[in-house]
């Protein structure tokens, strides 16, 4: 009698890294992405590294020809070197790899197996902080039942709510259909150095695609007070608010999703606003600070509160870097979590 085996996944996915100085990371990054016996392939960018990141990149490969290596001789910044990875890309389905981030065996295959009446699916993300990623190796954790995001529920999500950990939507890294893309010809936004992930699923959402987040599956981002989510540049946040500003003038959004825009314009235009400030004393000194404050009386709450934590965090010393916390997820309950069986 013929046993009987499960049939072997179908290597359909592209996984992107787009990476920068990532030297001491993206061994890491690649390994856990070439072990995924969904992927196609492996699309490594290195963004015009000034440390080893290519040497180490195609040190990694794995022999099975899966790995692609490109070298930029000028940093063109995530998003930018993020489309020419989509340009390159054969498979059906792509999916962004951060290049200090790494999945868990069999993420992939968990999220992979929810129904496909998706364009975008999404899994919760374990946070992890310095040594502590490797308290993350041992969780295995189910796709459980997909729920759909709106672009109203996206926008609202990332928007930052002071004191808490960020839990912004647009840190998700969804496996995505190429095709999606490309019959709405998204990309992508190079202008943007500072939420180019929240800016294309926007784009994504309003042009009616189906973005389905489940529980966690194994997508662990370590986090890191020097990456460049965490570096709000004045220029940045400006490109952020225009972005916002092209989509709330777009025809045909729906109240709720309109709404939510311009909450997360107005709460940006207070960073961007803050960052002036900050520019003014830097360059100009206290008296143009002043000057610049008085001019945006909607940014001082915001202004008043960043910089009182920022005093209280100078009068009391932060906690070692590596300290034991324990991995806690992106948007679930805060609460540490345990591995599964």
């Amino acid at each position: 009698m013929r046993s009987l085996q499960a049939p072997s996944p179908v290597p359909e996915v592209c996984v992107i890294i787009a990476a920068r100085d990532a030297a001491d990371t993206i061994a890491v990054a690649i390994a856990s992405a070439l072990r995924q016996p969904e992927v196609a392939e492996v699309i490594v960018v290195d963004d015009a590294s000034a440390d080893r990141t290519g040497a180490v990149a195609a040190a990694a490969d794995d022999g099975s020809g899966r790995l692609k290596l490109i070298r930029l001789a000028g940093n063109l910044g995530p998003a930018g070197a993020r489309n020419l990875a989509v340009a390159a890309a054969t498979a059906p389905l792509l999916c962004i790899l951060d290049a200090d981030d790494y999945f868990l065996d069999g993420r992939l295959g968990r999220l992979l197996s929810a129904p496909r009446t998706w364009d975008l699916i999404a899994d919760d993300i374990v946070m992890v902080r310095g040594r502590e990623a490797a308290s993350a190796a041992g969780l295995v954790t189910g796709p459980g039942r997909p729920q759909r995001l709106t672009l109203a529920a996206f926008v609202a999500g990332n928007i930052p709510r002071p004191g808490a950990y960020r839990r912004e939507l647009g840190f998700l890294k969804p496996i995505i259909r190429r095709g999606f893309l490309e019959r709405q010809g998204l990309r992508y936004d190079a202008r943007l150095r500072l939420g180019e992930d929240y800016a294309l699923y926007v784009e994504a959402l309003a042009a009616g695609a189906v973005f389905s987040v489940t529980e966690p599956c194994g997508y662990v981002a370590v986090e890191r007070s020097n990456s460049l989510s965490a570096q709000h540049r004045t220029d940045d946040l400006a490109a952020l608010l225009a972005f916002d500003d092209a989509m709330l003038g777009r025809p045909g959004l729906a109240p709720d999703a309109r709404a939510a825009l311009r909450a997360h314009r107005a709460a940006t235009a207070k960073r961007w606003q803050h960052r002036r400030v900050l520019d003014r004393r830097r360059t100009q000194g206290y008296a143009a600070a002043l000057t610049e404050l008085l001019g945006a009386p909607l940014a001082w709450r915001h202004i008043l509160s960043v910089t009182l934590a920022a005093k209280r965090a100078r009068r009391v010393p932060a906690p070692a870097p590596d300290r034991e916390t324990g991995p806690r997820l992106l948007l679930g309950p805060e609460r540490r979590l345990e591995p599964a069986g």
